[in-house]
C-alpha cells in the first residue's frame, strides 16, 4: 500500500507539473505569442507519458496485491486523490482557456486573410484595362 501512496504523490507532482507548464503557456496566448506552441504540446506529451506509466505501475500492484490498508493509508490515498481530482479540474478548465486562445488567433488571421483579399481586390480594380491603356498612350 505503501507504493500506492508514494505513486499517488508522484502523479499529483506530474500534474502539477502538467499545471503550470499550462499556465505559463497561457500567459504567452494572452499575448498572441504561439511560438513555443510545438515546445508546449511536446512537453505536454512527455508529462502525460510520465502519467501513463504510473497509472500502470498502480493497476499492477492494486492486482497483485489485495493487502489490507490501515486508517491512515487509506487517509492517505482518499488525500491523494482529492488533490488529483483538483488538479485534473484545473487542468480541464486551462484547456478550454487555451482552446479558447488558439480559436482566437484562428479567427484573426482568416480576418487578416479575408482583409488581405478585399485589398486586392479593389487594387485589382484599379487596374483596369482602361487606366494601362492610358499610361501604354502616355509614354
Amino acid at each position: 500500500m505503501l507504493r500506492i501512496i508514494e505513486l499517488l504523490s508522484q502523479k499529483n507532482h506530474y500534474l502539477e507539473n502538467f499545471y503550470t507548464v499550462n499556465e505559463n503557456e497561457i500567459l504567452n496566448f494572452a499575448r498572441n505569442d504561439f511560438g513555443q506552441l510545438e515546445s508546449f504540446y511536446q512537453t505536454r506529451e512527455r508529462i502525460l507519458e510520465t502519467i501513463r506509466y504510473i497509472d500502470s505501475e498502480i493497476e499492477k500492484i492494486s492486482n497483485e496485491s489485495q493487502a489490507t490498508a490501515t486508517p491512515e493509508q487509506k487517509r492517505e490515498v482518499t488525500q491523494a486523490l482529492a488533490i488529483k481530482d483538483e488538479y485534473v479540474s484545473r487542468i480541464l478548465s486551462q484547456d478550454l482557456e487555451i482552446l479558447a486562445c488558439i480559436e482566437a488567433a484562428k479567427s484573426g488571421i482568416i480576418r487578416e486573410l479575408q482583409d488581405i483579399k478585399k485589398t486586392k481586390k479593389a487594387v485589382g480594380s484599379y487596374k483596369s484595362k482602361t487606366f494601362n491603356n492610358r499610361l501604354d498612350e502616355e509614354v
